[in-house]
């Protein structure tokens, strides 16, 4: 089995799973009432500008103002067009383009260009995460099955993933051959073996789309919403349905009826490849898809040889750490370390990838003494990132064994988009053990009775979550008929069965017996 798409429709969100020999490499997620806005054009009202960031807060109609740094906004577009082709800034991550010019002129400082009050036209680059809004560009780019417009651009640019040199000229000449409106283009992996009858729908789709834009732009009397990106289905039938899949399922009857009409209007030479799946079994774990989804939100990861990876998150960077685990090989150790670190590769990139992990990664290989073992795992990483639509940047292993790598970041990662913060450890991951926890109550208890404004009582009474009460009365019980011929007071441990916080706990003092309790 080559590769497949299946399509989870819920009650309140979209699922789309993307697997590769019946693995799970991407998953893709949608709430109906949290759509993604990256994508979608707004009329911006500038807020704030701050020079000493050179960047600026802008209202584009959320609850968040966006963010818009200098370098996402300048006067001089064909520039940023260029710098974007190229690759260095948030552009498509197929693009690359040869005539680019290397050298890119430094941004004007913000508020040279931008005043508060300001309406300025803007596109969602990346989600909002966390407490950081949306980042937002003036450079706009539209994309079509198999194009993607650039209104501000003069380039035609071909994605990189086409590497034949005649096909990518052939693409070229066969979108010049027809008539372009102003502005910039590119050629998407979609678009080979593709001709001028596919690209002038495209053009004719686009150029109307950003006209109707600008229109909207000029009418428009504050921050509003221009164009919203297509729902989650819309846009992976557009940009990952092509002929190297071999199905796309589809697990609702509705569901099924709106894939197969995007198919048939964008691409319907693949309208054979979209079935509805109609056993009873629910779709994601009839292919296996549910139980992927699990491991990827675990932090360890085994893999078949015994070994495993280790993954884990910071507010810096995600360290993904291999071990040998079960795994000792036969004879030689380096060829051990060896094969253990091959295979952790392609288990660590599928990871990366399903796991949606962004911004710096570091990968730590178990040590490898020969120079040449470092540069085969080194080879094999390099490999399998360049199926990763997602642009990376990869450096050497170290000595080691260490390889710094970044992934760009466009929306929140699998695990900030399925779970939340733990309320008991507040996302550290450990709580206090109960040992530690029992020592802080009794010098709560020492403090809550030898204070000046103390009550009066004979009787203390320790209310604390089940797990801590069991930990007092048993090995902790000695040390709790201490406390209460210190203070001179009985001790009464009680537990709350409801309490769900195990750090939580409560001291009360009372007369005795079932008196008042202070």
């Amino acid at each position: 089995m080559g590769k497949r798409i299946v399509v989870n429709a819920g009650l309140t969100e979209t699922r789309v799973g993307v697997q590769e020999g019946n693995l799970l490499t991407e998953l893709y997620l949608e709430r109906h009432r949290q759509r993604s806005i990256v994508g979608s054009v707004y009329k911006g009202v500038v807020t704030n500008v701050l020079p000493g960031m050179q960047a600026a807060f802008v209202d584009i109609g959320l609850h968040k103002d966006a963010f818009l740094y200098a370098g996402d906004y300048t006067t001089n577009l064909g520039d940023y067009a260029r710098a974007m082709l190229a690759g260095e800034e948030e552009g498509d991550p197929d693009v690359d383009v040869e005539e680019v010019e290397a050298r890119r002129e430094v941004a004007p400082p913000i508020e040279d260009v931008l005043r508060k009050g300001q309406a300025v036209l803007v596109q969602v680059s990346k989600e909002s995460l966390g407490t950081k809004g949306a980042r937002i560009t003036s450079f706009i780019s539209l994309p079509g099955r198999y194009l993607v417009y650039m209104p501000q651009a003069r380039h035609i640019g071909v994605s990189r993933r086409i590497r034949d040199e005649r096909e990518r000229e052939r693409l070229r000449a066969a979108l010049r051959a027809i008539p372009l409106p102003p502005g910039g283009f590119i050629l998407r992996t979609n678009a080979e073996g593709k001709g001028e009858a596919e690209f002038a729908n495209d053009v004719e789709f686009l150029g109307r789309l950003w006209a109707q834009i600008q229109a909207r732009f000029e009418s428009a009397a504050s921050a509003a919403a221009l164009h919203e990106e297509g729902d989650l289905t819309f846009r992976v039938v557009r940009d990952l349905l092509s002929p190297d899949v071999d199905e796309f399922v589809v697990d609702s009857k509705e569901g099924y009826d709106k894939c197969l009409g995007y198919v048939e209007t964008l691409v319907p030479a693949l309208a054979d490849r979209v079935r509805l799946h109609e056993d009873r079994a629910p779709v994601f774990e009839a292919f296996g898809i549910e139980k992927d989804i699990e491991k990827a939100l675990r932090r360890r990861v085994w893999l078949k040889s015994g070994g495993y990876i280790v993954i884990d998150h910071t507010e810096a960077l995600v360290s993904i750490d291999v071990n040998t685990g079960k795994y000792v090989g036969k004879r030689d150790f380096e060829q051990t370390v060896l094969k253990i670190n091959l295979e952790a590769v392609g288990e660590v990139v599928r990871q990366i990838r399903l796991r949606d992990l962004g911004g710096i990664i570091i990968i730590d290989f178990i040590d490898m003494e020969r120079e040449e073992h470092r540069g085969q795992v080194f080879t094999a990483l390099r490999r399998a990132l360049a199926e990763d639509k997602a642009r990376t940047n990869v450096l050497q292993i170290s000595e080691l064994g260490l390889v710094e790598m970044t992934r760009k970041r466009v929306r929140q990662d699998l695990r900030a988009l399925l779970s939340m913060q733990c309320p008991t450890c507040r996302g550290s991951g450990v709580i206090k053990a109960e040992a530690t926890l029992a020592e802080e109550i009794f010098r709560a208890v020492r403090a809550k009775v030898g204070a000046p404004d103390a009550p009066p009582g004979r009787e203390v009474v320790v209310r604390v979550h089940p797990d801590v009460a069991r930990y007092l009365e048993s090995d902790g019980s000695q040390a709790v008929e201490r406390l209460g011929a210190l203070i001179d007071r009985k001790v009464t441990v009680q537990a709350i069965p409801t309490q769900p916080d195990r750090e939580a706990y409560e001291v009360r003092v009372r007369a005795g017996g079932a008196g008042a309790v202070q």
